[in-house]
């Protein structure tokens, strides 16, 4: 996601630090009782260990009632070969025990693909075909019932690499009968840019049935603007780019589409999403059925104190996971 940006001046070492000590402290918690599960990865925050003093997602879970959290992010290890963050074991690492803490809790996890910095399977693998097996090959690690393939970047912006992706996941599609796959990219304030458009356009030609096309509602560069209104506007041109290549309905449209925000203040100066912001925003949602709907990131979901940076805080005044427990209601 643009989010992502940040990463490119991080230190491993210092990420490992940070993933060794949240590994530590995973706990065992019970579910808060008010929210029912949500369907596999329709309203999952990003979470992602590699900076931001992730914060416990079992403590989450028994805090907000949330199930549900999207794992970013699974990326090339300069090859065909997944590894989290390009660098990180596919199992048997702090991803793989937070993963497990949180279905021990009852609830699931999406595995996103993608982001903005790293290299990215779409463009490392050759073929579809090796492309279509590197997403097995996590499915199948984790018994995944969904993934979120967020392509930004130059993979989104190359052609080859789109349409490559968009054959892969039509081969996962007919390995996987039950898998949920969710695309998620980047936006203008009136719905996808070009990019955007010929992904959808590609997906429809292929016969993809995509679960939930969804944008990233910021980093407009446009100053001071309504963040709520701009998603609707966003969300609205996705829908109508989704009904013209699929030949649906406004209403099923709808339903086959979503949004990714971000939460407090994003990565261009100006731009603040607020919790009122963000509460219109799941209400719109619930009023057109969106196939899914998340933020970047849950790692941010609390006040800045003293000492924290961007990356573990949303710079705003809020509660810890006011955001999350906001989206923890949705259910479509």
């Amino acid at each position: 996601m643009p989010r992502s940006k940040r990463t490119r001046r991080l230190a491993l070492c210092a990420a490992l630090g940070l993933i060794a000590g949240a590994a530590t402290t995973v706990a065992t918690a019970q579910a808060a009782p008010h929210t029912a599960a949500a369907p596999s990865g329709l309203n999952g925050p990003y979470l992602y260990l590699g900076w931001g003093s992730p914060p416990n997602a079992t403590d989450v879970m028994s805090e907000t009632g949330t199930q549900q959290f999207t794992m970013a992010f699974m990326l090339s290890d300069g090859g065909c070969e997944p590894k989290w963050d390009g660098s990180r074991a596919l199992t048997g690492g702090a991803d793989q025990s937070t993963i497990d803490s949180i279905r021990s809790a009852g609830g699931d996890v999406t595995v996103s693909f993608g982001g903005w910095s790293g290299n990215k399977l779409g463009e490392k693998c050759s073929s579809a075909s090796d492309l279509a097996a590197a997403y097995q090959k996590v499915i199948d690690a984790y018994q995944l019932k969904s993934i979120d393939i967020d392509i930004e970047s130059t993979e989104f912006e190359n052609e080859t690499v789109r349409q490559r992706v968009i054959d892969a996941l039509k081969t996962v599609k007919e390995k996987n009968s039950d898998i949920k796959v969710y695309i998620t990219f980047g936006t203008s304030t009136t719905g996808p840019d070009a990019n955007g458009k010929d992904l959808v356009q590609r997906g429809a030609a292929a016969g993809l049935d995509v679960d939930g096309w969804a944008v990233m509602p910021f980093d407009f560069g446009q100053g001071d603007i309504d963040m709520a209104a701009a998603t609707k506007s966003a969300v609205d041109g996705l829908k109508d780019t989704v009904a013209s290549a699929y030949g649906l309905s406004s209403d099923d449209a709808y339903r086959k589409v979503g949004f990714s925000s971000m939460n407090g203040t994003t990565d261009v100066a100006g731009e603040t999403i607020s919790l009122d912001d963000f509460k219109d925003m799941v209400s719109y949602a619930t009023s057109h059925h969106l196939a899914r709907v998340s933020f970047w990131s849950l790692n941010r979901d609390r006040a800045c104190g003293s000492g924290t940076g961007a990356d573990a805080c949303s710079g705003i005044e809020q509660g810890t996971y006011d955001f999350t427990k906001v989206l923890a209601g949705y259910n479509g």
